[in-house]
């Protein structure tokens, strides 16, 4: 509620308690919105209403966005020429902490202060008087195991365990084929165990399903005699009901469940942690940083993931230098050496040919974070003001940095302050990888180099720039894209055959013979752009000609323009059961 009486004559200490109150009611305003979206969930999956679901997800991706903006506003009408008192900041600081103390969400809760803080002091580095830099509390223990996960005891047989875990889903709508389903589970489980030479004690399983794209996906866990073993259901729509499309029992696989790389997870849960320490302890070398972000906790994931490269920099003495790869038009990269992120600063200037620019490469960095990645696209955290020692940069680093990004970053004594940088994981460039790596994995990743491009074009994204050096290979040998100032709709773009050329003298011009607008492709020129080693060629050619057809690129177009939503399965056909033909979805 505002103040009865005005602002400038109410003491530091009640405008402190008012505003912490403001930032705690928009705080309060954001977490229900966001559960009632993500609570929506799995009606849409019930009723297909995969549209629908693609609208959720874009209003939750903005909904943050949307609460800060309206707390700030509030919080400076509020505070007045007192806006900027750190005094009065440190006071809201310890208020709020105070309300939050008791939250399920505390963690989050802080990560919501900050983003206000920082929207209005834009503060260079961090300021621990006025942003919870380190927790204001601990993590507590698992209270209720029962909150968040059942625990199955087989006893021996998984037969009767597999039908308790799929009706627990607790889904409105009916099984195509249940029996079958569990049949072929309970096979798939057994076989695995027997070749491990081991069995199953327990299974926990989370008590609610995760939602993303045209998927619900049960987590969990098995206990065996030799550790722990990721459990994951994927179940899908089809014309006759939900049936189980694949069974996930890896840690590689389920890691890439919740890679960098995917669009967020809905799925309800009551305390946020708990669910990230579960999935942390089936896929425990995914960063806590990652599991929050693959949630949909974004904001709070960067937290996190900017506490562990504060972290990393208080044990390592390894120095910023540029990062392997061939030189971009539009960013400049650099990395720690020991450290598997990558900070990519956006020049001040693009040399010829490129004509895009800044604001226009910022707005395809926004497209990539509310589109779905398709787990083709790297998710990029941006962050704003930040510092570190001057020590830490190669000279030859920091002499280019200065030279072409000098608005970007300053040298302010014996610190060097990035105004704005995406951070991202770092992969392996394509083009290094297919030098350093054998045949089979060489091949392997230029099939997949086709399949990224595909799966980009089925989601209406056309990479543009599709030279290698634009693409990369994670620890799973999977290849992503992660050059963003030439994506574009596929739908706004305009392939075409060449014309057939009208003499001679034509073919061997060096200008076009035939007009060329700006967005006219030709895929019959891809080749020639790709930079494909001679070794690869062939590969390449055996499995993804069709990229170099209008054909496919237009039937694309057209089924993204008749409303289409295409499924693109975030595992191996390897994982996936057998199904009847009329069984899948349309």
């Amino acid at each position: 509620m505002p103040p009865t009486v005005p602002s400038s004559r109410l003491t530091d200490s009640r405008l402190a308690n008012l505003a912490a109150r403001q930032i705690y009611d928009g705080l309060e305003r954001y977490g229900r919105r966001f559960h009632e979206i993500t609570g929506q969930a799995q009606q849409r999956f019930e009723a297909r209403e995969w549209h629908a679901q693609r609208a959720d997800a874009l209003e939750r991706l903005n909904l943050y966005r949307l609460i800060v903006d309206r707390v700030v506003i509030m919080v400076q009408d509020l505070l007045g020429d007192r806006l900027h008192h750190k005094v009065v900041w440190a006071s809201m600081k310890a208020v709020f902490s105070g309300l939050i103390a008791d939250r399920a969400d505390w963690e989050l809760a802080e990560t919501f202060f900050n983003s206000i803080t920082r929207r209005i002091f834009t503060t260079v580095g961090v300021d621990p008087q006025i942003e919870f830099v380190d927790p204001d509390f601990d993590l507590p223990p698992l209270t209720d195991p029962k909150s968040l996960y059942t625990s199955y005891y087989p006893n021996g047989t998984l037969a009767e365990t597999v039908p308790q875990m799929l009706l627990a889903c607790g889904l409105a709508v009916g099984f195509a084929s249940f029996d079958e389903d569990c049949r072929q589970i309970t096979d798939r489980l057994t076989c695995f165990l027997n070749k491990q030479q081991t069995s199953v004690n327990r299974i926990d399983v989370v008590n609610s399903l995760f939602y993303r794209g045209k998927g619900a996906y049960l987590i969990g866990r098995m206990y065996t005699p030799q550790g722990l073993v990721p459990l994951s259901l994927v179940l899908l729509q089809g014309q006759h009901g939900v049936f189980v499309d694949a069974v996930l029992l890896d840690e590689s696989s389920v890691s890439i469940l919740f890679s960098f790389a995917r669009a967020y997870f809905h799925v309800m849960v009551e305390r946020p942690s708990d669910l990230v320490q579960f999935i942390r302890s089936i896929i425990p070398r995914k960063r806590i940083a990652e599991i929050y972000i693959s949630l949909g906790y974004n904001k709070h994931g960067k937290t996190e993931l900017y506490r562990d490269l504060l972290n990393h920099l208080k044990e390592s003495k390894a120095q910023f230098e540029i990062a392997p790869g061939q030189r971009g038009m539009v960013m400049m990269v650099f990395s720690l050496p020991d450290f598997d992120l990558v900070f990519k600063l956006i020049r001040d200037r693009f040399a010829p040919p490129k004509k895009t620019t800044r604001q226009e490469v910022i707005k395809n960095y926004e497209m990539v974070f509310r589109h779905d990645r398709a787990g083709r696209l790297i998710d990029a955290q941006s962050f704003e003001f930040l510092q570190f020692k001057r020590e830490r940069f190669t000279d030859e680093l920091l002499d280019e940095l200065l030279a072409i990004t000098a608005n970007t970053v300053q040298v302010e004594g014996d610190t060097v302050v990035v105004g704005h940088a995406y951070v991202e994981r770092q992969v392996i460039p394509l083009d290094i990888f297919l030098q350093e790596a054998d045949e089979a994995a060489a091949n392997r990743a230029i099939i997949d180099y086709g399949q990224t491009i595909k799966d980009l074009a089925v989601t209406n994204i056309f990479a543009g720039d599709m030279l290698l050096k634009n693409f990369g290979v994670t620890r799973h040998e999977r290849v992503v894209f992660y050059d963003y100032d030439e994506l574009r709709p596929l739908t706004d773009t305009n392939f075409r055959r060449f014309p057939q050329s009208r003499s001679y003298d034509d073919e061997l011009s060096a200008e076009p013979w035939f007009h060329i607008n700006p967005n006219d492709v030709f895929p019959e020129e891809f080749l020639r752009f790709m930079g494909l080693p001679n070794s690869v060629k062939q590969t390449f050619l055996d499995h993804h000609s069709d990229l170099l057809d209008v054909t496919f690129w237009q039937q694309t177009q057209k089924r993204l323009k008749a409303g289409e939503i295409i499924t693109i399965r975030p595992y191996l056909d390897e994982h996936r059961l057998p199904q009847p033909s009329d069984t899948l979805d349309s």
